[in-house]
């Protein structure tokens, strides 16, 4: 963080300075005369002076001060306040060297009132500035509420270039005019080209946004100021304008550099015109963001950039030309991009030789690279625990297991049946899922109980990553979602809770098939989706479709994930006896992999072709 440099030394008075070294002299000459006078009783001053111990006494009023022959307890000068009014009389008997003060009304007003001011205000001064803090960045305190809390760093402290970013080369590209333009901005004058104001970088959670921001900044070699979008909201109407002001001000006065704002949707939130939260804070600090991004030109070498995880609800006079007028999406990695994420992460710990990197990335689809840098470190705290000398691919996938499913359980005791039902349930999957899946593998299935509510699990790694499905594909994906309930139907004619998760997946998927992909014939190629309506008014949902066709989309989605369960029934019928054997087995190891899961699926009999007939009672009252 950028310290502000120390100001020249004035030659004008420092009338703080004086005040202060007046404050301390006096708060000094008090304590030293404390520490010389012994506040006595009246009492003891008589005793004092019938034993002849006092040396000279000054009268001020009621108050008697004076001097010991000899120190008594260490002390040479006294004081006591006044009883009898006959003292002089005392004074003279025992020939005692005496002298009257005459009252100062001005002494007595600074004494009483001046010094005890100038020492509650010394002690304000002091608190006040450490609540404040020094420089201005750390403007944290209660004098300093309408002061930017933007944090500003230099190359030399973020130490973040474009080599520690991968899986985002599309994004580096975007973002590398911006740096040429920082670098070198007469060249863009030149043929008269402006860079944009702002750059918003939109991506899911955990994509580094942040990180390239830095990154940018690292590369240009400029200050980098760093805040947070809820940092300006504050309960006091003006205050998060004030903090905009002051930011802006102080980017001008760094200039060229980069500003770069954290979710942005906490302060560029849509605004709503409403008589009830039409002025708030929120809205007034929105405001002055569009007023500062439209007061300054990009000749001032200052760049915004901002960050969201959800652009749909960003005001969209933010996002018109001149603002933020160019998004750079920041998507999660492909394989290629994950194993690159990967081996900048690995540096930082000791890796055995046996791990591969692309092995990792394929077990990983829809990690982003927070996810993989956490995968990273989880596999160190397992092997430390271990007390191994470097991280195996074992300690990967114990990592990797426990993010996605959760703690292991070992307290979690499952009686004979429930064990049974979870290990038909999980071989259900697997078998499904290597017959009617062809586009991924089962890495392992497992009744080990895991997470909240997970008593069993399979692991599937995909060969490639895919971005495009097909009809047919979505209904093999939902068929192997439903093949654990299909064998737990098929084995012990009756249903569980253990299903609950995988017929929510599978509903979303028909659901979506219907309503979003217009995958069914006959609802048509119409999008029933209730997508968000971005106005002035604010975000709006409104359902573009009668309740009649509300009705059909019901049916259509039962429909599909019916035939889904359908064609999982079949087919595990078909290898009913493969499914009891290999449930067997999973029951006495508890953990299967893929050489464990090979020759299992070497027995697997295709499917064949049935019209679903309604064979059971029990059938019949399922699927009616």
């Amino acid at each position: 963080m950028i310290k502000n440099e120390s100001p020249r030394p004035s030659s004008k008075i420092n009338f703080k300075a004086l005040l202060l070294v007046f404050i301390v002299f006096s708060l000094v000459e008090l304590f030293m005369r404390n520490l010389r006078t012994s506040d006595i009783s009246y009492r003891q001053f008589k005793s004092f002076l019938e034993q002849n111990q006092i040396q000279s006494v000054v009268i001020s009023g009621d108050v008697l001060r004076g001097d010991f022959k000899t120190p008594q307890d260490g002390r040479q000068q006294f004081q006591t306040v006044m009883v009898e009014s006959k003292i002089t009389e005392d004074l003279d008997k025992h020939g005692i060297d005496y002298r009257k003060e005459a009252d100062s009304p001005f002494l007595n007003l600074i004494f009483s009132f001046f010094i005890p001011f100038l020492v509650f205000y010394g002690l304000w001064y002091f608190i006040s500035r450490k609540a404040m803090g020094k420089g201005m960045n750390l403007s944290t305190g209660f004098m300093s509420i309408g002061k930017s809390k933007a944090k500003i760093y230099v190359e030399t402290e973020t130490k973040v270039t474009f080599k520690d970013v991968a899986g985002a080369d599309e994004a580096l590209e975007e973002l590398k005019e911006i740096i040429d333009f920082l670098k070198h901005p007469a060249k863009f004058k030149t043929i008269g080209g402006k860079m944009p104001k702002g750059v918003l970088l939109v991506g899911p959670p955990g994509t580094g946004k942040t990180l390239i921001a830095k990154a940018v900044a690292g590369e240009a070699n400029v200050p980098f100021f760093s805040t947070n979008g809820a940092e300006f909201v504050e309960m006091f109407v003006g205050v998060g304008a004030a903090r905009v002001r002051d930011l802006f001000e102080q980017a001008k006065a760094s200039a060229p550099c980069i500003i770069f704002i954290d979710e942005l949707d906490a302060l560029g939130k849509v605004r709503h015109l409403s008589p009830i939260s039409g002025n708030d804070e929120k809205e007034q600090t929105l405001n002055q963001l569009l007023v500062e991004m439209d007061g300054f030109d990009t000749k001032a070498g200052i760049i915004i950039l901002a960050a969201t995880n959800r652009p749909e609800i960003i005001d969209p006079a933010l996002l018109r030309a001149g603002r933020f007028d160019r998004q750079v999406l920041i998507d999660k990695p492909d394989k290629q991009g994950r194993t690159d994420i990967l081996r900048i992460h690995v540096n930082k710990v000791r890796l055995s030789p046996e791990v591969k990197l692309e092995e990792v990335a394929a077990l990983t689809p829809g990690f982003s690279g927070a996810d993989l840098a956490n995968l990273i470190n989880e596999s160190a705290l397992i092997a430390t625990r271990e007390n191994a000398d470097s991280i195996t691919m074992t300690h990967v996938t114990n990592a990797l297991e426990r993010m996605l499913t959760g703690l292991q359980k070992k307290n979690r005791l499952l009686n004979t049946f429930e064990r049974k039902v979870v290990a038909h349930h999980e071989m259900g999957h697997a078998l499904a899922g290597n017959f009617f899946n062809q586009q991924e593998v089962i890495h392992k299935v497992s009744i080990i109980p895991r997470g909240i509510g997970s008593l069993g699990y399979t692991i599937r790694r995909p060969l490639e990553d895919r971005f495009l499905m097909t009809k047919s594909e979505l209904e093999e994906k939902m068929t192997v979602l439903l093949a654990g309930r299909a064998a737990e139907t098929l084995v012990f004619s009756h249903l569980s809770t253990g299903a609950a998760d995988d017929l929510v997946k599978a509903t979303d998927i028909a659901r979506d098939m219907v309503m979003k992909y217009g995958m069914t014939s006959e609802m048509g190629f119409v999008s029933y989706e209730d997508s968000p309506n971005l106005s002035l008014q604010g975000m709006e949902k409104k359902r573009g479709y009668s309740d009649r066709t509300a009705e059909e989309i019901d049916a259509h989605v039962k429909h599909l994930v019916m035939e889904a369960f359908r064609r999982a029934y079949d087919f595990l019928e078909e290898n009913k006896s493969l499914l009891e054997s290999s449930a067997e087995i999973l029951l006495k190891k508890e953990t299967l992999v893929e050489s464990d899961l090979s020759s299992i699926f070497d027995s697997i009999k295709p499917l064949k072709n049935k019209d679903h007939a309604i064979r059971t009672e029990f059938h019949k009252y399922f699927y009616s």
